[in-house]
């Protein structure tokens, strides 16, 4: 018998640690800054994941930016979006081919899902992400 209660007790405890340690793993509310060394963790820790690739001096990017930070508060949780800069990540922006920006690289599960080139309004971006997505 006091095994049982033994084994109920760390089972309590086991139970409470991975409680904490899910707390304090929330997703970002904001978009993280990816880089050529953080890609592939990001994209394989995540279940669903967008990266925004942009450059500083692109003006349609400039118009997707404040888009993409909405979207990331706004799903924070169920999706985790990323801003890799084109200019300074050529490994990232190699391997898959970016010749246009603002392009937004949309993963599920670690695979490429979708590309979205140009900018767009919210809700046509919304629309294409979540098509992939869900």
């Amino acid at each position: 018998m006091t095994d049982d209660k033994e084994l109920e007790t760390i089972k309590k405890e086991k139970m409470k640690d991975l409680m904490k340690k899910t707390e304090t793993a929330k997703k970002p509310s904001e978009p993280i800054t990816v880089t050529d060394a953080t890609f592939k963790e990001i994209v394989e820790k995540n279940p669903a994941v967008v990266i925004d690739c942009w450059a500083p001096w692109c003006g349609p990017c400039r118009m997707v930016s404040p888009i993409v930070d909405e979207m990331a508060r706004d799903n924070s949780g169920r999706i985790t979006f990323g801003k890799l800069n084109v200019d300074e990540n050529p490994d990232v922006t190699g391997n898959y081919s970016i010749m246009s920006i603002p392009t937004l690289l949309v993963f599920k599960d670690g695979k490429l899902v979708d590309r979205i080139v140009g900018a767009m309004p919210r809700p046509m971006l919304e629309e294409r992400i979540n098509r992939c997505i869900c």
